[in-house]
């Protein structure tokens, strides 16, 4: 009985000092992953987008807001945002200084269901089951009010519809879905060919449900860009990512990989694991919250061709200037 007692203690131990350290240090530790994706035309400069995602800013998140203003160091070409900016009532004026001079750049967004509504207190276990049962909401928050800010400082709403950025003189055409996880996605509003003419064409969602990575897939979209997993934002040594919210594979909840559906040219699948938590979940394990700098090279050149390689890429916890 002693050795019982002693055991349980121990795991007990281990577990409390695993969730502190989940809840108080890791949540809070930034990261800037790099890859290189190659999909530019041959003898195309590289162009650098910085992927923002899930940021989930409540105004008391005063470390988080520091960093995302020092992103802008890193002089990015353009910025893609793919949702889940805001978790409170009064974050619009948060995420607006957050983001900063990333405002003055060039950028396309998409929303998430925590820019609609604030997140509520749910059951973690839900997360595991089959079949679930109707979703709950939170209070409505002032997404229009975001929406507006964002185009105002000239980024393109990507809400159904399509959208084009001309960047450093390459033409880019996007193709943008609202969030597939409340199933608000119309993708028979944007559905068609990828516009060959573009130097690139890029898919860009919240949630990378598999509905819409198959149809952008089939449509010839070399390379798509979503977030929402969170990573996993529980995983497990060895094995990875628990969950991923939705239909996705846990092996792509986070990082670059490819998607292909039959004979289709692989489109390129950028997740990202994103920067933030429900503040009822404030934890993170083994999955560090993260932006990501993507370099988008020419075909010839080399390129990062995997989650493992993405990993490869972490640079330093804070972006240079910091």
């Amino acid at each position: 009985m002693h050795a019982l007692t002693t055991t349980t203690l121990g795991l007990a131990t281990v577990g409390l000092l695993g969730l502190g350290y989940a809840a108080g240090i890791e949540r809070r530790a930034f990261v800037l992953r790099r890859v290189e994706i190659p999909v530019l035309p041959a003898g195309s400069r590289p162009l650098r987008v910085l992927h923002v995602s899930d940021a989930h800013l409540t105004p008391s998140q005063t470390a988080k807001q520091r960093w995302l203003r020092r992103l802008a160091d890193l002089e990015p070409d353009f910025v893609i945002n793919t949702g889940d900016n805001l978790a409170h009532q009064e974050s619009v004026p948060v995420v607006l200084r957050s983001y900063g001079e990333l405002l003055d750049l060039p950028g396309v967004f998409v929303f998430g269901s925590n820019d609609y509504y604030a997140p509520i207190l749910k059951n973690p276990f839900r997360y595991f089951w089959p079949k679930r049962t109707e979703k709950r909401f939170g209070e409505k928050l002032p997404w229009r009010e975001l929406r507006d800010a964002f185009v105002e400082r000239g980024w393109v709403d990507l809400t159904n519809r399509h959208g084009e950025l001309v960047v450093r003189g390459q033409r880019l055409a996007f193709v943008g879905v609202d969030d597939p996880h409340l199933k608000y996605d119309d993708l028979a509003a944007v559905e068609g060919p990828a516009d060959r003419t573009a130097d690139l064409a890029i898919g860009v969602a919240h949630a990378p449900y598999l509905r819409v990575l198959d149809q952008w897939n089939r449509e010839g979209y070399p390379v798509i860009f979503a977030g929402h997993t969170h990573g996993g934002q529980l995983r497990v040594p060895g094995y990875g990512a628990l969950v991923t919210n939705c239909d996705l594979d846990r092996k792509r909840a986070r990082g670059l990989s490819k998607h292909q559906v039959g004979s289709n040219q692989p489109s390129w699948l950028q997740v990202s694991a994103g920067l933030g938590t429900s503040p009822f979940a404030p934890i993170r394990f083994c999955c560090r919250p993260e932006a990501t700098l993507v370099t988008l090279t020419a075909i010839e050149e080399e390129s990062v061709s995997a989650e493992s390689d993405a990993q490869t890429a972490v640079s330093q916890a804070e972006p240079p200037g910091a």
